[in-house]
């Protein structure tokens, strides 16, 4: 008689102050609601960086490294949701439903917010002293044509001095 074991559980411990959320995430997750999802992913994140009171300069190094790395990690979970997405939509994990036709005008698009010199620069895979250069040199209209290129998901950015930050062209 062959001793069989049931398989390890794959649960998680989260902070009891992110359980909340934590559930509701896994739920539009479950659900296929992908770009809900990217939403409320960066509204939780939105909520951290507000809510946040510490001594440590924002321009520290150690703040610098945390920045980068969350990037870093939205933007592979980004692209990710969005295959994922993309594979739905083009009726390839289908689970036997029949199949609708899906027009791309009807997807709700993800709202991108504002970035940072050091967010944007990576984004756009060139060194934020480079971007910092980029915009100096060209005027508004060519930034926008020249972020679009490097963008990967062809959106186009432009710089607004009054908050230092580069928002998304609509």
């Amino acid at each position: 008689m062959t001793d069989q074991k049931t398989p390890p559980s794959e649960m998680i411990r989260v902070p009891t102050a992110l359980i909340p959320a934590v559930k509701k995430l896994s739920k539009l997750h479950r659900q296929g609601h992908t770009i809900a999802l990217l939403q409320e992913l960066e509204e939780l994140i939105t909520q951290f960086d507000s809510k946040i009171d510490s001594d440590i300069a924002p321009s520290s190094f150690a703040v610098k490294q945390l920045e980068q790395k969350l990037e870093t990690k939205l933007d592979a979970i980004t692209k990710k949701l969005e295959l994922m997405e993309r594979a739905m939509t083009s009726g390839r994990y289908s689970n036997n439903r029949p199949r609708r036709q899906v027009y791309s005008h009807q997807q709700p698009q993800v709202q991108l917010l504002p970035r940072t010199n050091e967010s944007l620069a990576q984004r756009l895979g060139v060194t934020p002293q480079s971007l910092i250069v980029e915009t100096e040199k060209l005027s508004p209209k060519e930034f926008i044509i020249w972020s679009r290129n490097r963008d990967p998901m062809s959106t186009a950015w432009e710089y607004h001095p009054n908050d230092g930050l580069y928002h998304p062209v609509k």
